[in-house]
């Protein structure tokens, strides 16, 4: 904008949006694998390295005002909250030319009317309540919420308990040929009761994960097996490989309790054949997610371990993730050849309900679950190192604080004389109660700008409006993801203002990260 406040050719203004968070996923596969890291919730690349921290894209706020439609995004972050080098007389310091999305200036907006209020259609710029939350991620069918994380059955699970039902009822029919057409229901159980110790499984991750004050965001049982959604990363090689380990752990105490069971009835009756059923299953489970490659428990033991000898986390990812590439292809080539060559025992292809091609397919599908889970965990590995270089001191405008009578115009010519790209209202104290919205600003016409005062374009602040200027990396991104908003106020440790933080500034910076290979 000109010093009156016109706007520039290339000038943009910041959208609404939220920072997100990585966080770590653990997908256990029907046969097993345990955990894919998901993230980090915070621009979402989601795939991380141990539990489920899946980092994600910022997404919009929700409960922020609404940002007129034809505004580009803001200009890039200032290194500091010092003045604009960008920023010269004569020119808006809140939308710079040639910073923004490199479209014209967006056309004028509707005269908001002579009490400066909003034009028809728009939400006020001035709000007192707290931004809304983001909706709780949903999964399917939620079952509960044991230990207070909600577990959800997906859609994808009906298909495979059909499909269980359908091959162990054939295998029943020459077990305990006295069944009849009973012998679905009792498959049906079994395909419950083996999905029940795959929870039992997940929640054991969710029990340490807990344990360590490590945040669950969701278990979710799926076609191959269950995820636990952890969302932070362990701190230590020990709590990581403790947090693995649990999982077949659990899985081989319950087939030990079903081999227990079978002691206690008669073979060859509805109970035994049930019992080693499932005793068998969790033993599969157990030894396939020991295997040591990521996404499986045994690839975060792995990493773990070299975590530990090299005092390196990406070390032990490196590792991990290229150990779980090597095993997505051994399984892809070699559980075929396994099955159809009789090596899991007589007839073990007759056991399994499957030919030559269902061999194929399963095959391919749990590579292609292994080998998109360890690429997961090496993006996800990148973007923690990234992390650190989100630090709210360097990403935050510099503000100039204003009354709340101030007129706009002057507010604006306040700020360019400063330098400064972000307004902060005070009372007569100098304590900030509020923040003008570049949004508001821009849907302003230059001449009511005079005629409108600040208050009116303003949004209270909130506690979680009012971060550290010492925040950075994750902790800012998870600052910011609980209380959604365009902008927030940065203070200092003695609760000066530092400066104005726009969450459009921390999405470019964390994308712009993110694109420098490690």
């Amino acid at each position: 904008m000109d010093e009156s406040g016109r706007p520039q050719p290339g000038s943009g203004t910041t959208d609404d949006h939220q920072a997100a968070r990585p966080g770590p996923t653990h997908p256990t596969p029907v046969n097993g694998a345990d955990r894919a890291n998901s993230v980090p919730q915070t621009p979402r690349d989601p795939e991380d390295p141990p539990h489920t921290e899946h980092p994600e894209p910022a997404t919009p706020a929700d409960g922020d005002d609404t940002t007129p439609p034809d505004q580009g995004d803001t200009s890039a972050p200032d290194a500091t909250p010092g003045p604009d080098p960008d920023t010269t007389p004569g020119r808006d310091p809140f939308t710079k030319a040639g910073t923004g999305s490199g479209d014209d200036a967006p056309p004028p907006a509707q005269d908001p009317g002579p009490q400066g209020n909003p034009p028809a259609g728009r939400t006020p710029a001035t709000s007192g309540r707290r931004p809304t939350r983001a909706p709780e991620p949903r999964g399917g069918l939620l079952m509960g919420r044991p230990f207070g994380v909600p577990v959800y059955v997906a859609p994808s699970w009906f298909l495979v308990a059909a499909l269980i039902t359908w091959v162990f009822g054939g295998q029943l029919d020459h077990v305990l040929p006295g069944l009849g057409a009973t012998r679905y229901l009792v498959s049906l159980f079994f395909a419950v009761a083996f999905y029940a110790s795959v929870l039992v499984h997940e929640l054991a991750h969710t029990v340490a994960a807990l344990r360590f004050k490590l945040p669950v965001r969701r278990i979710q049982l799926q076609f191959f097996g269950g995820v636990s959604e952890i969302e932070k990363e362990s701190e230590t090689p020990g709590r990581e490989f403790v947090l693995a380990f649990v999982g077949p752990l659990l899985s081989l105490v319950l087939a030990g309790v079903f081999y227990l069971g079978m002691l206690v009835v008669e073979a060859g009756t509805v109970p035994g054949v049930l019992l080693a059923g499932l005793m068998i299953s969790n033993l599969i489970v157990a030894a396939f997610n020991l295997l040591p490659g990521l996404p499986l428990d045994g690839g975060r033991m792995l990493r773990a371990v070299v975590w530990k000898i090299t005092g390196k986390p990406m070390s032990g990812t490196v590792a991990a993730a290229w150990v779980g590439r090597a095993l997505a292809i051994t399984v892809l080539i070699g559980l075929p050849l396994i099955t159809q060559s009789g090596a899991l025992g007589e007839g073990a292809a007759d056991v399994s309900g499957m030919d030559t091609v269902t061999d194929a397919l399963l095959a391919a599908i749990l590579a292609a679950i292994i080998w998109t889970g360890a690429g997961n965990s090496l993006r996800m590995a990148r973007l923690r190192e990234h992390l650190p270089e989100l630090r709210a001191r360097t990403l935050t405008r510099r503000a100039v604080p204003v009354e709340s009578a101030t007129p706009l115009s002057e507010a604006l010519r306040r700020a360019n004389e400063a330098g400064a790209r972000a307004l902060v209202i005070v009372d007569a104290d100098g304590e900030p109660r509020s923040l003008v919205r570049e949004a508001a600003i821009v849907g302003v016409p230059e001449h009511r700008r005079p005629w409108v005062a600040v208050s009116g374009l303003a949004q209270d602040l909130t506690d979680g409006m009012r971060v550290s200027a010492e925040l950075a990396g994750e902790e800012l991104l998870d600052t910011l993801r609980a209380t959604p908003a365009t902008e927030y106020l940065v203070v200092e440790e003695s609760g000066a203002i530092y400066g104005v933080l726009s969450a459009a500034d921390v999405e470019r910076a964390f994308v712009k990260a993110m694109a420098r290979p490690s």
